[in-house]
């Protein structure tokens, strides 16, 4: 129960790293207070190009990738999981920045494919189809969210699995209210580069 505690502190502690402030600066944007003032991969590729934000994307993945797959490694299924959720929850609510963080994607997408390579690749897939052909990158993400517990059920993983997942996906849907409320008013798209 010690080890697991940790493990979850831990993860939550590497899911506040602030990748996209960091990349923001490098390339001169402050994607906190600019752009849609979300600290996340699509505002800094809004804000500093396609590079910038591949990296934020990377680098967020592997936020939630590695204390996932460490847990999994060392301890098992469930204590990864539990891991897995506080990764997105420190990159979320991240106690360094007054709990306000970025919208979890690349984190979440980071430790789902470390649980379920297959589920997590092809999310993966749905998502750059997605962003290419309506260049929305929250459409994307919210599809994914979605996907992935389903797709999870489907392929018949144990329930308090889908659970978790579906947790992930609520968390993920919640931090996208604003994104959906300008899908709505056709104001979210990435730009051309």
């Amino acid at each position: 129960m010690v080890a697991l505690i940790g493990g979850v502190v831990l993860a939550y502690l590497a899911g506040t790293f602030p990748t996209a402030l960091i990349v923001g600066r490098r390339v001169g944007a402050d994607p906190a207070r600019q752009g849609s003032g979300n600290p996340g991969a699509s505002n800094v590729w809004r804000l500093g190009g396609r590079r910038a934000g591949l990296i934020t994307g990377l680098i967020d993945m592997l936020k939630g990738a590695v204390p996932t797959g460490i847990a999994l490694a060392v301890a098992g299924r469930p204590e990864a999981h539990a891991v897995w959720l506080a990764a997105v929850a420190g990159h979320v609510w991240p106690i360094t920045r007054k709990l306000r963080g970025g919208k979890g994607v690349a984190t979440a997408g980071g430790g789902g494919i470390v649980l379920g390579p297959v589920i997590g690749l092809a999310c993966a897939v749905l998502f750059f189809g997605v962003v290419k052909f309506g260049r929305v990158a929250a459409l994307g993400s919210l599809s994914i969210a979605i996907a992935y517990p389903i797709v999870s059920a489907i392929v018949g993983r144990p329930g308090w699995e889908i659970a978790v997942s579906s947790a992930v996906a609520v968390i993920l849907v919640i931090r996208h209210q604003s994104n959906i409320r300008r899908m709505l008013r056709h104001e979210d798209s990435l730009p051309r580069r």
